[in-house]
């Protein structure tokens, strides 16, 4: 063995918790190809930003909050690409996107999604009041029970948020 690797906190950690992460994984999503593919990123997560365990069920516990994360966001990112392509299905084939377009747009919406949970509850209804539905800040304040200028203060905070999320900033 290279003693390198022996030495390697994360290559140890690797070794010793990687097939039981995947197995877990895999007895949570039902899929082995799924959970191999999220093993592997909670390791690569880990390669970004090592950390230190003090134990085994620390380490595991950490790894399996990790994973659990990573469940959560595939899932979402699933359900954001079935509403796509339900709405895909209504539109005539001449317009449909390409594969590239799709998965541009797919993530588009997940970062909006994002966006608009981090938003107030009021903020995210005035927000997509406006874009989606083009709503004045009339009807959109009536609807909500606020003031016009409340309504403004609300689209300022996501347009805050969308300028972030274009520079690669956390909100």
């Amino acid at each position: 063995m290279n003693t390198a690797a022996a030495s390697d906190p994360l290559a140890t950690l690797y070794r010793n918790h990687h097939g039981w992460l995947q197995g877990w994984l895999r007895r949570r999503l039902g899929c082995a190809a799924d959970a191999a593919d999220l093993a592997q990123d909670a390791f690569l997560r880990l390669l970004a930003s090592p950390r230190q365990f003090n134990s085994p069920p620390e380490a595991r516990g950490y790894l399996r909050s990790m994973a659990n994360g990573l469940c959560i966001d595939l899932w979402r990112r699933r359900e954001v690409e079935q509403a796509w392509l339900q709405t895909l299905a209504c539109r005539p084939e001449a317009l449909e996107p390409s594969p590239e377009q799709r998965a541009l747009i797919v993530e588009t919406l997940l970062e909006i999604g994002d966006m608009l949970g981090r938003l107030p509850q009021k903020a995210a209804a005035a927000f997509v009041m406006a874009q989606v539905d083009g709503l004045p800040y009339r009807e959109i304040a009536a609807q909500l029970g606020v003031s016009e200028r409340m309504v403004k203060k609300y689209m300022a905070q996501a347009m805050l948020q969308c300028a972030l999320i274009e520079a690669g900033l956390p909100g």
